[in-house]
């Protein structure tokens, strides 16, 4: 049997050794890597301008913690695999994660409050004060006087995407889709979804490839579209101000198949690839693909496929008709599968086939990008609050940006389409000793971590030396 004590620990022995330890190894910590997310921030500025997102009405002659080290600590700590305010009570005295936030006392030894000494960074109970401070909070609040700005962080998400790109792209994929967040509690806003099955929030999400550019809590007893038309009348104003000549095509499921959205795409001159609900008078305009399709089936023994493609307008809510492409599909089984497409793409540019098969069905690819929110705990909805869970969630999104700079540093050097549990794993989780002294910080990191040239090689990609 393992025997614990307050000073030593004691385990099964190896060979004629005894094996011992204990909790006195000074100041390590199991987050190397966060030194790395300091090297993006320092050239990004990302959480800076976060913090300008926000209103202070606290005194400053009374402050420790800066609005913008508050939001570093949480966003590094969500992207280090923290997704708990609870964590932040242990997180406190951890020097690295001090370090990587620019703190000025690493060691916190010239805290205020003896209590506190040695513990330099926030505890929960004053990160908790940041993310739920209502909107109408002033200086004569008691304890929660920082007002957080939800339109104002819409724009940073854009201004992060475009400044990631070194020149103008040619064209500008923009994937939209909702999901559930599931609700354990009573939230408020929350509503019981029908096609879910249980409690949650509708989160609209808008990815530009691995990007994110737009994320938005949502209620779930509304369209699976609403809002959708806010946000991008804010992203393509700043995209098309930023790059002039540059093509926006819009891919979205049927959940977003409305006619107001289509139109507001048609004046904007963007382009869509959208999903549609399959119906009767759809299904009656494929009756002859589907036989064609059936036939290939029965002779080849294999699923097939026939793509057709027709104009269509709805019985009374389209207010113009669309170019509709049709997938008649049969399976095993005795199964038909009919899909449908509308998109306001030409024929010359993309025949029928090739708009299914390699258009539309790459905006799969989104659902991707929401499980790796996941990854970031953007579906940590725990507050009763429907603003302070939409400020987590923007967080989330944060941390998902610097894991995304990271990724791509990443790709330089061999590493193709990591995902962030496995970024996190190999460039942050290395164990290190921190030693702060009056001149320095010495960090001294785990020689057996088994991807130290790789370190190596995206520090080098990160910061240009």
């Amino acid at each position: 049997m393992t025997e614990c004590t307050a000073r030593q620990l004691e385990f099964q022995g190896c060979g004629r050794r005894q094996v011992r330890g204990g909790f006195d190894g000074g100041m390590l910590s199991s987050d190397g890597g966060a030194l790395l997310l300091r090297e993006v921030e320092a050239r990004t500025r990302i959480i800076a301008r976060l913090a300008r997102c926000f209103v202070d009405h606290r005194d400053p002659q009374l402050l420790e913690h800066s609005v913008e080290e508050l939001l570093a600590q949480r966003v590094l700590g969500l992207a280090l695999g923290y997704e708990d305010l609870n964590d932040h009570d242990e997180l406190r005295g951890d020097h690295l994660l001090a370090v990587a936030m620019g703190k000025a006392d690493p060691s916190g030894a010239r805290r205020r409050a003896g209590h506190d000494a040695g513990k330099p960074l926030a505890s929960s109970s004053t990160l908790n004060r940041l993310e739920l401070t209502p909107p109408e909070a002033s200086a004569a609040s008691r304890y929660k006087k920082i007002v957080a700005d939800a339109e104002a962080m819409d724009r940073l998400l854009i201004e992060a995407f475009i400044e990631a790109h070194e020149a103008a792209p040619k064209e500008v994929w923009l994937d939209l889709d909702a999901t559930d967040d599931p609700l354990h509690g009573r939230q408020q806003g929350r509503f019981f979804h029908g096609y879910y099955g249980h409690y949650c929030y509708l989160p609209l999400y808008i990815f530009c490839a691995d990007w994110l550019v737009a994320s938005r809590l949502r209620r779930a007893d509304q369209d699976a579209s609403k809002g959708t038309l806010r946000h991008l009348e804010v992203l393509v104003e700043r995209v098309r101000s930023r790059w002039p000549k540059v093509n926006i095509v819009l891919r979205a499921d049927s959940g977003f198949a409305r006619d107001y959205i289509m139109s507001w795409c048609e004046d904007w001159q963007v382009d869509y690839v959208i999903g549609l609900a399959k119906n009767s008078r759809l299904k009656a305009r494929i009756v002859e693909p589907m036989a064609k399709a059936r036939a290939a089936f029965e002779e080849s023994g294999e699923a097939a496929r026939v793509f057709t493609e027709f104009r269509y307008e709805t019985l009374d809510s389209w207010s113009k008709t669309r170019r509709v492409v049709a997938k008649s599909e049969y399976l095993w089984g005795d199964k038909e599968n009919p899909r449908f497409v509308v998109t306001s793409l030409a024929k010359e540019q993309y025949h029928a086939r090739t708009l299914y098969e390699d258009i539309y069905c790459a905006r799969g690819d989104a659902e991707n990008r929401i499980r790796e929110q996941l990854e970031l705990f953007a579906d940590q909805m725990s507050t009763h609050w429907t603003k302070s869970n939409q400020l987590r969630q923007y967080l989330s999104g944060l941390a998902y940006v610097f894991i995304c700079l990271l990724r791509r540093a990443a790709e330089g050097v061999g590493w193709q389409g990591l995902r962030p549990t496995t970024i996190r794993l190999r460039l942050l989780k290395i164990g290190a000793q921190v030693q702060v002294t009056a001149r320095r910080v010495w960090l001294r990191m785990a020689s057996s971590c088994p991807w130290q040239q790789q370190f190596h090689a995206v520090l080098r990609r990160i910061t240009g030396n």
